[in-house]
């Protein structure tokens, strides 16, 4: 998953087959610390969901941190779009302008993401790099222990907790029609997987071990108040001490996970301040179905999904199962993906076939999930099929 208006822009070319048309557009100034420019607000938005960017695209400072960090490609996905809908709810779609972070720069997030370095281990890179160095990892000192037997047991208790940080900004528009900073976002991810390798002198293969939850999210909070301290205190970030920040402390999965991460905490910090404020829990979780724990959480989701698949597999025998990924938030079903694999032997039988299938969307699944279907064959995408949230009627597209 993209950013949401990148998702939103993408669905849209796929229905209609064409690009929209940006004919309609707000010319905007946007002030930075390099220059001043001009810069478009497209005025044609997809849903009140998504966020306008601010055209030309400018890339993050910090461009490609996320997918170098995180080992999960549905955790990437999720990091960023869920950190988006954290966003909306501190600064709104209809209001605010998406922009990539522009102030914490790679090299920046790379050092905070290290470990910390003991004094012995401080004097010695600076001896090696014959200068001063910064020692500002926001992960665990390590130090290898003196009995290679004690090296598994140090390995465990000393893991990483700090796997990513991300930016995002949002900008609103003055009545002079210039663009300027409303608001930061501060995306942690949080590794709950500690993996490592051994010394091959003592039985070094890759290994793993699950990290207690409550640590994970101390640790969380702790590299949250320090990277905020940083930019409040730093001359180097005086143009944003007045700015409001939200931060999101987002629990990466296993890496072998068939379902994403999730945001488990949230807080603001006021413009002008470096206190952030009360925690709060974000209740938003992804179940695969079928799997127990959704049949253990979510009976009648799990259900409602083995029936749909049921009343497919009576009148098609090429039909093996469906599997799809659920969206919780609130403990309620928000988004449904299910992917159907089918053999096809013509287009005609990939049209009937995306006809029953939209029948059974109407007649299985209640009107209040947003839903998507993707109807695949070995021959890759035959159809999808859409449905919003409130929808009566899904949309349906066959590709040629």
């Amino acid at each position: 998953m993209k950013n949401l208006f990148i998702l939103g822009l993408s669905v849209l070319v796929l229905l209609s087959g064409c690009a929209p048309k940006f004919e309609q557009e707000t010319e905007v100034i946007q002030d930075s610390e390099e220059d001043t420019e001009k810069a478009i607000i497209p005025r044609y938005n997809i849903s009140e969901s998504y966020y306008k960017a601010v055209l030309p695209y400018k890339t993050g400072k910090a461009r490609g941190i996320v997918a170098d960090t995180v080992n999960n490609r549905l955790d990437i996905d999720e990091f960023e779009s869920g950190l988006m809908r954290i966003a909306q709810e501190s600064f709104p779609a209809d209001k605010y302008f998406y922009q990539e972070g522009q102030y914490l720069e790679k090299e920046t997030i790379q050092s905070w993401l290290k470990r910390k370095r003991s004094p012995a281990q401080q004097a010695a890179a600076e001896k090696s790099a014959k200068k001063k160095i910064p020692n500002d990892g926001l992960n665990p000192v390590f130090e290898n222990p003196k009995d290679p037997n004690d090296y598994e047991g140090t390995m465990e208790d000393s893991p990483i907790y700090i796997s990513t940080i991300t930016e995002q900004n949002y900008l609103t528009k003055n009545n002079e029609d210039k663009l300027e900073l409303g608001g930061i976002v501060i995306g942690i991810g949080l590794n709950t997987y500690h993996y490592y390798n051994l010394p091959d002198e003592v039985g070094g293969y890759p290994r793993h071990v699950k990290i207690d939850q409550a640590t994970v999210e101390k640790e969380g909070k702790r590299a949250a108040e320090e990277i905020i301290n940083r930019i409040r205190s730093s001359e180097k970030y005086k143009g944003i001490r007045d700015v409001p920040i939200v931060v999101g402390l987002f629990k990466q999965e296993a890496t072998t996970s068939i379902a994403p991460g999730n945001f488990v905490l949230k807080a603001n910090v006021a413009a002008n301040s470096a206190s952030i404020g009360k925690w709060e829990p974000v209740n938003e979780k992804y179940y695969f179905f079928p799997s127990k724990e959704a049949t253990k959480d979510y009976r009648e989701d799990a259900l409602m999904v083995e029936n749909f698949s049921a009343d497919i597999s009576d009148f098609f025998p090429n039909f093996t199962a469906v599997v799809g990924k659920g969206f919780y938030k609130d403990d309620e079903l928000q988004e449904l993906t299910l992917t159907i694999p089918m053999q096809f032997y013509g287009k005609a039988e990939v049209i009937g076939f995306t006809q029953y299938i939209t029948g059974l969307i109407m007649e299985h699944f209640d009107t209040y999930i947003s839903l998507q279907v993707y109807i695949n064959s070995e021959d890759g995408p035959e159809s999808v099929i859409v449905r919003d949230a409130g929808e009566e009627e899904p949309t349906v597209h066959v590709y040629n």
